[in-house]
């Protein structure tokens, strides 16, 4: 599988988990411009990887902005350098060669199609870039599994947009199109895993590097969501993507056809979600029920896993 992501404190934890699992062979990292700047999302994804000791996955860094629009960001959300209250600094390994784009062309190309898996976590700039490029790859892709979009929840961006979608339409808007398989875990799902206080202790128990720093991104999460929206527990968005991959019976899907929004300035980013699909033909999937307590089961279970060799 390749990661796709603008970390991002939710961002942080998803990729942790996915360091932290041997049964996802990971390819690659590539990162985009999002919820903060793309040379800080390059960066933030290597420092998580060092992080977890994981140094021998490439990351590319992507898009500085989307394809036909300014950039945007959610520093409010995720910290002004992306990471919450961790405190940056210059990860020892850099950034692979290339771009993230040309990373994506490369490794799913050159493997049989549909073995590559690509989670995207942030705005799909990359891949509508790697689309335009390579025409085949969309059938060659794996299942392409995707946090963003709203429908019953409306949206946390606008009243009916989210984030991811909203900050690159058309990107989105392209890769619905292309005709590949995909899985969307839209606010609907993402809004059921609630990282409650308990939730949070339990992974900040835990005796590993991976486990602290994700608790400290999820208690980040926890004071920003009071503050802000008056939650007392926020949703954990973007590591529902990881966690499909590992475990895909925590969630239900219900075949669709998903189309978004670029014209209009009111419902920019909208995603039209139509369930009236023949399921035998359908290529979107639409999360609409998350076993939040499975999830986070799985994710403390992964974040907990020492390496051979790792202290406390």
């Amino acid at each position: 599988m390749i990661i796709d992501c603008d970390p991002g404190v939710d961002d942080a934890t998803g990729l942790l988990t996915a360091f932290a699992s041997p049964d996802l062979d990971l390819l690659a990292v590539t990162t985009v411009g999002g919820n903060v700047s793309a040379a800080k999302t390059a960066r933030n994804a290597r420092i998580l990887r060092q992080i977890a000791g994981r140094e021998d996955v490439p990351v590319y860094r992507g898009a500085e902005r989307p394809l036909r629009r300014a950039p945007a960001g959610a520093g409010e959300f995720h910290g002004r350098e992306g990471l919450g209250d961790l405190t940056p600094f210059e990860p020892v390994a850099p950034v692979a060669e290339g771009t993230a784009a040309g990373a994506i062309v490369q490794q799913v190309m050159a493997r049989p199609e549909g073995s590559v898996a690509l989670a995207i976590m942030g705005p799909m700039t990359n891949l509508a870039l790697a689309m335009q490029a390579e025409p085949a790859l969309a059938a060659h892709l794996g299942p392409v599994v995707v946090m963003g979009g709203a429908r019953a929840e409306g949206g946390n961006i606008t009243a009916s947009a989210e984030f991811n979608i909203w900050a690159d339409p058309d990107a989105a808007a392209e890769v619905f199109a292309s005709g590949c398989r995909m899985i969307v875990m839209g606010l609907d799902a993402t809004h059921q895993v609630r990282a409650t206080e308990e939730r949070i202790a339990k992974i900040e128990a835990l005796p590993t590097a991976s486990a602290r720093t994700a608790a400290a991104m999820l208690r980040f999460s926890q004071r920003v969501e009071r503050q802000i929206v008056g939650w007392d527990a926020g949703p954990l968005h973007d590591p529902c993507t990881v966690a499909w991959l590992l475990k895909p019976e925590l969630f239900e899907l219900a075949p669709c056809r998903i189309a978004v929004e670029t014209e209009s300035a009111l419902t920019r980013g909208h995603t039209a979600v139509e369930f009236r699909v023949d399921a035998a033909t359908a290529n979107h999937f639409w999360a609409t029920k998350a076993d939040a307590a499975g999830i986070f089961a799985l994710i403390a279970q992964r974040l907990g896993a020492k390496e051979e060799g790792e202290g406390a």
